[in-house]
């Protein structure tokens, strides 16, 4: 395989991540672990709206996390 075709094939992985300043598996670890608890307050809220009296809060908590999480990921954000 030439080098050209390596680059061309190794572009799509490689762009997005090295904009937040991380590695392939960097970026595949923190998206999984973002996807996982949106996956988690998703639930949280459908038993919310069966049964209101749980997880009061847990929702809106999860949210806030994941926006000062992800803020602090920005290039030259701290």
């Amino acid at each position: 395989m030439s080098f050209a075709a390596e680059t061309s094939l190794t572009r799509p992985f490689k762009e997005h991540p090295d904009t937040v300043g991380e590695t392939y598996v960097e970026h595949a670890e923190v998206a999984g672990r973002m996807g996982v608890v949106m996956i988690a307050a998703g639930c949280a809220c459908l038993l919310h709206a069966v049964f209101p009296f749980l997880f009061t809060r847990t929702g809106s908590k999860m949210i806030r996390w994941m926006s000062l999480h992800a803020r602090k990921r920005r290039p030259g954000k701290a």
